[in-house]
């Protein structure tokens, strides 16, 4: 069963307020009177109602004044103006202003109940059209949330799929030596095998270590725990110390340039991983007599680090595909037959969980160069941090 409609009458003539309510009531309405516009105003933001009753010509405050207030109050509320100047410009004003209808005085109980239930159908039309609205947007999130989950899903899938297939090759591996010592197949070359076991053991505890940092980057991704004020020139400085000598032992130039001393609110691991996975992959991927070069900057607000190599370089149609998890160009297996394929991920989910932004260019045979910036302030993390000292020579490593 429907609940009657709630009607406000406001008229500043008693006998107008009294005659629409003796109309109305019997036919079932709720009705209230207000006097003047800023009464009506308070009743209205004290109750709720479907239609207003609204003179247009009153003391104090008009009705055609009292039509914006209305409506900031309910913009789906309907208003009939109730006037004694029924001219074709009166109407046109107050209709474009948002009234629904008007009513010219002196009126009948009949021309009054078709005007009201003519804009107490309209009000139910326009929150029936509303209601419907709503759940097909609420169908739409549900369709795009399911969407979403079922895409996920599909992602876990491949996920495990491609952890058990890059897990499955060093495991066999290391069964297939433990075996044949075991046989004793292996007297002459036991300690050979149990090196190469030994290093496919190391090539499982990276991937493994790789793939619990990342899982545990997404599963936190809205936290950054361990935070605190800390020097990105610092943690550059340090990852470079300890990867110095694997760049002199393979014969390249390595350089660190650091222009700017700038600092964030973050976690210094997540710093040091950043430079490290980076840094790493110049090295690694970079022919003896290379150069690898890593520089550091404060520009526009943000933290823009770089690492420059002359190594084997990203033919274009792995471009796209080099911040996938697992992913390893052919050129990169060829060079180095070991890899997670995790190093990159765990990059671009560091500088994205910083707010910032990371791209490469690259060029097969000659080189590439991996670019990311970082906000200087860091919103969502406890505060924000605004940049470090400049130093005015490069500094070399």
């Amino acid at each position: 069963m429907e609940e009657p409609a709630n009607i406000l009458v406001i008229d500043d003539e008693r006998g107008i307020r009294e005659g629409c309510k003796r109309a109305l009531t019997p036919e079932g309405f709720n009705v209230e009177v207000a006097e003047t516009a800023a009464s009506g105003l308070r009743q209205l933001g004290e109750g709720s109602f479907d239609l207003v009753l609204l003179d247009l010509m009153m003391p104090g405050m008009s009705g055609m004044e009292a039509l914006d207030r209305i409506h900031e109050i309910d913009p789906d509320l309907v208003v009939i103006i109730i006037t004694g100047y029924a001219t074709v410009e009166a109407a046109v004003k107050t209709i474009k202003k948002g009234a629904y209808d008007f009513i010219s005085k002196p009126f009948t109980s009949d021309d009054l109940l078709l005007v009201v239930n003519k804009g107490l159908e309209h009000r139910r039309l326009t929150l029936e059209t509303k209601r419907l609205q709503a759940i097909e947007e609420e169908a739409k999130e549900l369709s795009r949330a399911k969407t979403e989950l079922e895409k996920l899903d599909a992602m876990k899938s491949r996920l495990m799929l491609t952890v058990a297939h890059e897990l499955r090759a060093p495991i066999a591996a290391i069964q297939g030596y433990l075996g044949l010592i075991l046989d004793g197949y292996a007297a002459e070359d036991q300690q050979e095998m149990i090196a190469n076991a030994c290093d496919r053991c190391d090539e499982l505890l990276d991937m493994l270590h790789d793939l619990l940092l990342l899982a545990h980057m997404k599963e936190k991704a809205g936290e950054l725990k361990r935070k605190k004020t800390v020097s990105v020139a610092t943690t550059l400085e340090e990852v470079a110390g300890l990867m110095k000598a694997e760049a002199q032992t393979k014969g390249l130039n390595f350089e660190v340039r650091i222009q700017d001393r700038p600092e964030i609110l973050a976690d210094e691991e997540h710093l040091k991983q950043l430079w490290t996975n980076l840094i790493s992959n110049g090295i690694r991927y970079t022919p003896s007599g290379g150069d690898v070069v890593v520089t550091l900057e404060e520009r526009d607000g943000q933290v823009v680090g770089s690492v420059s190599d002359t190594g084997i370089g990203i033919a274009p149609d792995d471009l796209p595909r080099i911040f996938d998890e697992f992913f390893r160009t052919r050129q990169a297996k060829e060079m180095e037959e070991h890899g997670t394929g995790l190093g990159l991920p765990i990059v671009k989910e560091i500088v994205e969980r910083y707010g910032g932004t990371i791209d490469v260019d690259s060029t097969l045979g000659e080189g590439t160069t991996f670019r990311f910036s970082i906000p200087l302030s860091v919103e969502g993390a406890g505060g924000a941090l605004e940049g470090g000292r400049v130093v005015g020579e490069a500094e070399a490593v």
